[in-house]
């Protein structure tokens, strides 16, 4: 069914929201619908999900809003480093950045200048306000919703991979991600999580490699702090 201009003109919120209510209502012409949804939103993207590591233990010891300030602060050093890279920041929820770019090595590139932007700022600031992050990368199929929500299945893998998997300074791949890299260039360690009781294969940065196939050398970074 070809849409009318008025109906594509909606914000895509409520487009989709519509078409999701179609489908509910007549779930005879799911196929239909959603390949409509697929036309209007899904795009092949990458996906960086940086989860801001200790928010437990800081907002206890800061209070929120000395905290709710660091996360600030790691929005205003992150948004620079994704956009060198070619990525688009979507959104901020709570101490998680999530941002799109076109492929995996951008992402990864992106991931590596978060950190060192951290690592700049923690040479600054006091100790008990150092910004210290971990990161997940998709790759796939995803919903992009009027540019700031996405959806899909590796958009959920990565967001468990930077959140719940990796630790402190840490950057993780999903297999799919992993898989899109240009080839050559990085040295990474195949891993596996159990997530929800399911094994989840992932991959996890080392290093870049030099023209010689040796490691570049990276800043050390701590730990992850106790959360």
């Amino acid at each position: 069914m070809k849409m009318s201009a008025a109906h594509r003109d909606l914000p895509g919120r409520v487009l989709l929201r519509g078409l999701l209510a179609e489908r509910n209502q007549h779930p005879e012409r799911s196929e239909e619908l959603d390949a409509q949804i697929r036309s209007n939103f899904e795009r092949e993207l990458t996906i960086l999900v940086l989860d801001m590591v200790g928010f437990t233990r800081l907002s206890r010891q800061l209070g929120i809003i000395s905290y709710m300030a660091m996360i600030a602060e790691m929005y205003f050093a992150a948004r620079p480093a994704v956009i060198a890279n070619g990525g688009r920041v979507i959104k901020v929820e709570a101490d998680n950045m999530f941002a799109i770019f076109d492929g995996p090595t951008k992402a990864l590139e992106g991931a590596l200048d978060i950190l060192a932007a951290f690592d700049a700022i923690n040479g600054v600031v006091p100790d008990d306000h150092d910004i210290f992050g971990s990161v997940g990368i998709g790759h796939g199929p995803i919903l992009v919703i009027d540019d700031e929500d996405i959806f899909g299945c590796e958009v959920n893998v990565a967001s468990k991979l930077g959140e719940d998997v990796a630790a402190s300074s840490e950057i993780l791949l999903t297999e799919s991600a992993f898989r899109a890299l240009n080839p050559g260039g990085y040295r990474f360690d195949a891993r596996q999580a159990d997530i929800g009781g399911f094994p989840l294969d992932y991959y996890h940065f080392r290093a870049r490699l030099g023209p010689d196939g040796n490691d570049l050398e990276i800043p050390s970074r701590p730990g992850r702090p106790v959360v």
